[in-house]
């Protein structure tokens, strides 16, 4: 089972100040839009969402059918797809994909620890 592109996604407080400090860590604007509270920042294969007043807690996020440059690939494992073996394998989800549906879903999960896991296929 391949997962797709991973970035962490970070609730921020102050979206300015994360910017700054990822920016001192070699990380650029990649994508989202400052003035709507997110960016996704990159440094080479690393990914980082900075969310402000979105979430409560740092999500690890997946995204099924992108590479770390969101370029969509050719093959991939459908989210559906990935729901099926989860639940095949006993994990609990918090949120379904509708398995009667295709391209973009998502499901949702928590870790043993408690930590949120997204799939989030955006194709």
């Amino acid at each position: 089972m391949t997962l797709g592109a991973f970035s962490m996604s970070l609730s921020v407080k102050d979206i300015h100040a994360s910017k700054t400090f990822y920016e001192h860590l070699g990380f650029s604007v990649f994508a989202g839009d400052i003035e709507k509270n997110y960016l996704i920042m990159k440094n080479g294969n690393a990914l980082i969402g900075l969310f402000q007043g979105m979430f409560e807690q740092n999500i690890l996020t997946f995204n099924p059918g992108w590479d770390e440059n969101a370029t969509k690939l050719d093959f991939f494992d459908d989210v559906r797809d990935i729901q099926k073996h989860l639940k095949g394998n006993s994990i609990k989800l918090e949120r379904e994909a509708d398995e009667n549906t295709s391209g973009p879903a998502s499901i949702v999960m928590f870790d043993p620890d408690g930590n949120t896991i997204l799939i989030d296929q955006h194709v």
